[in-house]
This record gives C-alpha cells, structure tokens and sequence, in this order.
C-alpha cells in the first residue's frame, strides 16, 4: 500500500512538471527574454521593465500601451494591422509570464491566423468584422478554449482539452476578438491568491513581493504588465475586484444573468447558493463600459439559458449623488492607506456637491458568515474527488473547505432560506437610507505580502447580495510617510489584529490603493455611470 501512495504522488508531480515544460516551451526563442537581460530577483517593480529594458521595439511599446478602445479605433480604420496588434501583446504577454509567471495556457499560432484572418477580412470589405475586430483579448484558465486545456490550478485536468469554446468565446470571436493566452488561477480558484501546485504562484508586477489577487491574479498581473488590453476573469466571491485593486485597474462584477456563463469550467459545479460571475478587467473604466455593452447587444440570453433578457440600458444618474460610505464592515478595519483614501475621497465627493452619509455595517458579518457556509457546503468533497484522483495534496489555504462539514438537503434549504432574508433585510435597509450607491474598500488592505491574504468580506458579502460592484483606482498610493500604523487602532477580531499588524508601509510604498462602487442588484449601466461621476469628484 506505501507504494501505491508513492506512485500516486509521483503521478500528480510528473503531470505538473510535464505542463510547467509544456508551457515554457510554447514561448518562441524570439520572444524568450535574454538571461542578461532578466532583471535580478531583488527588483520589486517589474512593470516598467517593458519600457526601459531596450527589448521592445517602439512600435511594440507604443501599440501595448494604448487602451482597448484606441486600439480597436486603430484597428477599425486600417491604421493598424490586427497581426501587428496581436504580436505585440503576444510577445509582451510572453515576457510578463517570464517575470511574473501569470500564464496558464498560450495559443499564439491560433491568434496569428485569426488576426490575419481579421485583416483580409477588412481589406476585402472594407468593413470591421465586428465591434471587437482584431483586438486580443485575454481569458482567465476557466473559460473554455476549443482544443486547449482549462486546468483551473487542478493537476487531475491537465491533458483534457475543451471540446468546444465557452459561448462567452463564441460571442467575442464573432465580435471579432483575437486570443492567445490563458491566465493562470489559484487551486480551485478558490484562494485570494494565484497560487496552485501546478503552476505555481504568480505575482504583482508591481512589487513582487506582494500578491496579485485571486483568483483571477492571472488576469491583474498579465494586464498591469500591459500584457493584454483587456481580460475577463471571474467572480464567486471578489475574485475580480482583488486582484483589480491589488494592481490598480479597473473592473465591473456584474449581477449574475447579465454575461454568459455556457459552458465554462467551474470548480464547484452544481453549486448555486453563490452564484459565480464573470467581466472584464481593464486599465480604464471607459474599456469596462464598452466591453459589457458589446457582450449584452450580442443578446446572450439567445445562447445561455440564465442570461436575462435585459439590453443595455441608456442612463442619466443625478448631477449629485447620494452616497453612503461603509468605513469598516464590522470584522476587519482596513488598514492606513485604504482608510486615507477613503476619507480622501470621501471629501472631494462632498466638495463636489454629493450628499454623503455613513452606511450601517450591522448586516456585514451575517452576509461573511452565509458566504463561508454556502461555499464549503459539499464539505470539500468535490475539491476532494479531484486531488484524490492524482493524489494532489490539498493546499493550506484551502483548509476551511477541508475541515467544512457537508450540508443535508434539508440544512442547505435552510442555508438559501437564510440567504434570502438578508437580500430582504439589506434591500430594506437601502431603501430606508434613500442611497444611491455604497462607496467602500475593495479591501481591507491595497494588497498583502504573498501568503499573507485573509478577509474577502469587503468583497463576498455582495456576491452573496448579487449586486454590481466597481473595483476602481483612486489615483492615491501608499506613502510610508503618511500612511504608518495607528498607535491607537483597537482590533475588532483576530482577523483584524492580524492584517493590521502585518501591515508593511515600508513595503507597500508607492502602491495603488482602490476602492469599490457597489450598486443595486442588475444596475450595471447606472453604477458605471455614477462611477464616471465619482472620477470627476476625485479629478
């Protein structure tokens, strides 16, 4: 019997090691970086490296930093080529992988056939194939690529390539989209950190001794390093609002049924409680707007059966906003930085005109609580069947899954039951407070030393809610000069004692510090717009 176990053990190791070969190989010899050229291990900041290591070439330079929304004005009128476009974010997606490691899967060939492909279709027509013609754009590892693997951080997937595309890659394809590249995820992606046994971790391009968030941390790390233009990643719990603000982008969660969500690899399949999402990430909130109004005129409730009906929506929010402000949720009390900008924000708001008043966090611990019970509901026993295949040893950070209990039928009636009190309780409590929106931390920190992340109640509780959210910058970094601890902090919980202790100024200086918008449940057009006005507010 000792045997069989060193073998099983041996088998999840090998397949591992076989992808991790695998994938450095598909990197072309022209677009491996030189060993001279490597900045050392003790470079934090990574993200510059494309501009000033003398690699790229101009043209590449200036193509990989423009926004989607210049690029496909580019694109749509010939003045740039789709195969030049989709080169330069091949080659500058290849070397952030070498940096960061933020890759899971890479289909270059396929881009450079479509993308030419996208140019002889203009040159025949004259017209764009669609509103998304020869951009790249990238996937996090869950969404489907015909003939490619979506592993999602699990080794018993490696070798089981996807039969057909997601009908979000369908949708985007005939939009006229190019990808090639997958990002990589967190085992199960269920970690607040792009970590898994098979890849590996992946880091912050802008100090790498920091995480990149989870679990779509491929996608913030890639995009932070101008990789990509524009990336969709997912949502169960915060997992695109994390890793927007652990990089500083911008993101939207939307109300479920707003994307497609056909045919993707989920690790917890079956399990509805907590519904996951997906959208996009980008460096703009102008590029997060124009991707979600191109996937909802595709009309996506025409392929997947929960995609509501709902067309995107022409609206005007008021010259002045109604804004409660949420300065800690109850649990964890976010640290200098995050506390700053939110009460910097908070001013410039008010000096705008917007009316703005303190939001009651007295249902913020129960929302946390029916998150952590909805997710381990099974006990782990699917994470479980999954690792036990390979004999894949379970990740620490996953132990809360692991030491969860499974549910009857009956408690899990009673659990969703629950659930649906509190969406009635916190409706009301929106309503009697007459807001428009909820501005509050992403976060309870900009970003964490890598293994340190704790707390996604900031985050999870809406997902539990389902309301739209924005992960947004707020133009602020951390100073280590400003932002230091506060002698007299008093800890709301071990949670608390523990992320404000750990708290580095010296470490996180220069960061970005964000915070998030959340609006009413399938509120997308109207948060996005409010959101605009918050950005005028900060200036």
């Amino acid at each position: 019997m000792a045997d069989t176990k060193i073998e099983t053990k041996l088998f999840w190791e090998e397949l591992a090691a076989t992808k991790r070969q695998t994938l450095a190989s598909s990197i072309p010899e022209e677009w491996a970086i030189p060993p001279h050229m490597l900045p050392a291990e003790s470079v934090l900041d990574v993200a510059t490296w494309p501009a000033t290591s003398g690699w790229f070439t101009p043209d590449e330079l200036a193509i990989t930093s423009r926004s989607a929304g210049d690029l496909l004005s580019m694109l749509a009128s010939g003045q740039l080529t789709s195969e030049a476009v989709t080169r330069a974010f091949c080659k500058r997606a290849a070397a952030a992988h070498q940096l960061t490691n933020c890759l899971s899967e890479t289909c270059f060939d396929r881009a450079i056939a479509s993308a030419k492909a996208r140019d002889d279709a203009l040159a025949q027509t004259g017209k764009p194939i669609g509103p998304l013609h020869g951009l790249p754009i990238s996937l996090k590892d869950s969404f489907n690529l015909r003939g490619v693997d979506s592993v999602v951080g699990i080794s018993a997937y490696i070798g089981d390539p996807a039969q057909s595309d997601a009908t979000l890659v369908q949708l985007l394809e005939k939009a006229g989209a190019v990808f090639y590249v997958k990002t990589s995820v967190p085992t199960a992606m269920l970690i607040g950190e792009t970590v898994n046994n098979v890849l590996g971790r992946t880091v912050n391009p802008l100090n790498r001794k920091t995480t990149s968030g989870g679990s779509s941390g491929g996608e913030s790390s890639l995009i932070a390093m101008k990789g990509s233009p524009l990336g969709i990643g997912t949502d169960i719990a915060g997992s695109l609002r994390m890793p927007a603000a652990c990089t500083g982008l911008f993101t939207l969660r939307p109300s479920f049924g707003r994307f497609p969500s056909r045919n993707c690899r989920s690790s917890l399949p079956g399990q509805e409680a907590l519904l996951a999402v997906n959208g996009p990430i980008a460096s703009t909130l102008a590029d997060v707007e124009l991707y979600s109004k191109i996937v909802v005129d595709a009309q996506p409730w025409l392929q997947d059966p929960k995609c509501l009906p709902i067309p995107w929506r022409p609206v005007e929010v008021p010259a002045k906003l109604r804004i409660a402000v949420m300065w800690h949720d109850g649990h964890v009390r976010p640290t200098p930085p995050v506390t700053r900008a939110l009460r910097e924000i908070t001013s410039k708001l008010k000096l705008a005109g917007h009316e703005v008043i303190d939001w009651d966090t007295v249902e913020q611990k129960h929302g946390l609580s029916l998150l952590m019970r909805m997710i381990v509901a099974d006990g782990g026993k699917i994470i479980d069947k999954l690792l036990e295949k390979t004999g894949e040893p379970w990740r620490a950070e996953l132990w809360y899954h692991r030491a969860a209990a499974e549910l009857s039928t009956s408690e899990m009636w009673q659990l969703q039951a629950e659930r649906s009190m509190f969406q009635t309780r916190y409706l009301d409590l929106w309503n009697e407070a007459g807001i428009d929106a909820i501005l509050c931390p992403t976060m309870a920190f900009n970003t964490v030393e890598n293994g340190k992340f704790r707390h996604l109640g900031y985050t999870g509780v809406f997902n539990v809610l389902d309301y739209p959210a924005v992960s947004f910058p707020t133009g602020l970094a951390v100073d280590k000069t400003v932002d230091k601890p506060d002698p007299a902090y008093i800890p709301l919980g071990p949670d608390c004692e523990a992320i404000n202790t750990e708290y580095n100024e010296h470490l996180m200086h220069g960061m970005p510090i964000s915070l998030q918008l959340v609006a009413r449940r399938l509120e997308e057009e109207r948060l996005l717009a409010m959101c605009r006005r918050v950005l005028e507010a900060v200036g």
